[in-house]
């Protein structure tokens, strides 16, 4: 049967999912108020209506739950649509049947045994609707997926939570190595038209009362587990503030040699910056003549798949610029080395724990600007400067600290989201360690912790440094 609801019943931010998106999942995650569950059942009994043989199985992680959400919900809907002659609701049973012999059965992951006597008049399990998915695990999520099979239909699950926590098994599996079967769409209480004026005030409240709640309950983004490093109120308002680089790209090096002068060879170089929105860097505020800037470096070692490279202002401390992306090692060295001299030659610290690649590379380039510790030579036992930022058992926690210090007194400077994002996740453990939390990256707090600590270095006086910064340019 065809039914036609006008557009207007709907939010705008979904009507491009309401008809033709078959995925296998469908990933309707965000903040409260956001309408995402009002929606999923609104298309979901559009389905049923439409496509003979289409049966959905509504599922939480308790089943008392439903008669006041869901069910209510899918009731609420059809009334409104004067649908009641379509439809039949069995209240004691929790379950809908359609005039068409499509069907809803609404079930709790509490009782497991009562999935498996799961059965529909007209025909096989198509569809399922997974409310609060959060509250699941991802072996009850499997056992969910495994009942959808057989001819005919697509079948379709659609999953609907709010992010409360980085380490979910969510965002491993739908976030962090994304599935090509998943559509996934965020959404807040700002894409709800319909949402009440006195509801919508009380969320906007949250922003000055309580930035970390507002970030994470409000506008979706995910949250923690544990105490957090930095102040979350500090990072969380910060986050809401920011506005995203003014331009992204990638750098294009060419180098080559002219003809050899004397005994001299000159050295050719061309460097562009490419403006492209899939590239790795971006400028939050362009290099200006005379200033002086540094750049703190994480390669991408044990426990993490991203280089990056964070870039300061030294007088101001603003951070102007990031790189961060999956690359070769060859590639993050070359880009490293462009951004260092588009940012007027800055000075450039990358940590030394798991390769020296990059920085035999910066020498071998001729960086005339690289971080240099004391170290020892193994020959002459002579005190040698060693090239990259070695983090230690006796380092980590000073830079660290120092970034906690700069988050709390500092907030504005700080202009990158995704460094932001990471400074949320990154906790004390049980150990009393401060690390990423698990299944979330700590790229980006690291190689700003390197840039600040640093940015102090260079501003003390030379006798007080911990080593000469400043490498002279290598020999051709």
């Amino acid at each position: 049967m065809k039914v036609i609801i006008p557009q207007e019943a709907f939010n705008p931010v979904y009507l491009p999912l309401l008809y033709e998106e078959e995925s296998r999942y469908l990933v309707l995650y965000g903040g409260a108020g956001s309408g995402k569950s009002l929606f999923t059942a609104q298309r979901l009994l559009i389905r049923l209506m439409e496509q003979p043989g289409r049966n959905l199985l509504v599922a939480r992680a308790v089943a008392a739950t439903h008669r006041d959400s869901t069910y209510a919900l899918f009731k609420q809907v059809i009334g409104r649509w004067g649908l009641t002659s379509l439809f039949k609701c069995w209240d004691g049973e929790l379950r809908i049947t359609c005039a068409n012999g499509n069907g809803v059965i609404f079930k709790g992951l509490d009782d497991p045994e009562k999935l498996k006597s799961v059965t529909f008049p007209g025909g096989e399990l198509t569809d399922v609707w997974i409310e609060e998915a959060s509250e699941l695990s991802e072996g009850q999520f499997n056992q969910l997926d495994l009942r959808l099979r057989g001819l005919g239909l697509t079948k379709q699950m659609t999953l609907t939570f709010n992010p409360v926590s980085s380490m979910h098994w969510l965002k491993r599996r739908f976030f962090d190595s994304p599935d090509p079967r998943a559509r996934v769409l965020k959404t807040t209480y700002k894409d709800n038209l319909f949402l009440d004026g006195d509801y919508r005030r009380i969320l906007e409240g949250y922003r000055e009362s309580d930035p970390y709640y507002y970030q994470v309950y409000c506008l979706g983004e995910w949250g923690v587990l544990g105490r957090s490093i930095f102040h979350p109120g500090r990072v969380a308002g910060r986050l809401e503030r920011v506005r995203g680089p003014i331009e992204r790209g990638e750098f294009i090096f060419e180098t080559g040699y002219d003809e050899q002068v004397g005994r001299v060879l000159i050295r050719q170089e061309t460097v562009s910056f490419t403006r492209d929105e899939g590239g790795c860097v971006s400028v939050y505020r362009p290099p200006e003549s005379g200033h002086s800037y540094v750049i703190g470096g994480d390669t991408a070692g044990e426990g993490s798949d991203y280089f990056v490279a964070q870039v300061l202002d030294l007088d101001s401390g603003e951070q102007v610029c990031t790189l961060r992306g999956r690359m070769d090692e060859d590639v993050y060295a070359s880009q490293l080395y462009c951004l260092g001299r588009w940012y007027c030659w800055a000075l450039i610290a990358v940590e030394a724990n798991f390769s020296s690649y990059p920085m035999r590379e910066l020498e071998r380039q001729g960086y005339p600007n690289q971080y240099a510790r004391e170290g020892i030579d193994p020959g002459s036992f002579r005190s040698v400067p060693s090239y990259g930022f070695r983090t230690t058992s006796s380092t980590r926690p000073v830079i660290i600290a120092g970034l906690v210090e700069v988050a709390r007194e500092h907030t504005d400077w700080i202009n990158d989201p995704e460094t932001l994002r990471e400074m949320l996740s990154f906790v004390r453990s049980r150990s009393g360690r401060a690390e990423a939390q698990a299944g979330a990256h700590d790229d980006c707090v690291m190689a700003l912790a390197i840039a600040y600590h640093v940015r102090q270095g260079w501003q003390k006086p030379v006798e007080e440094r911990e080593w000469s910064f400043t490498v002279s340019r290598a020999k051709f």
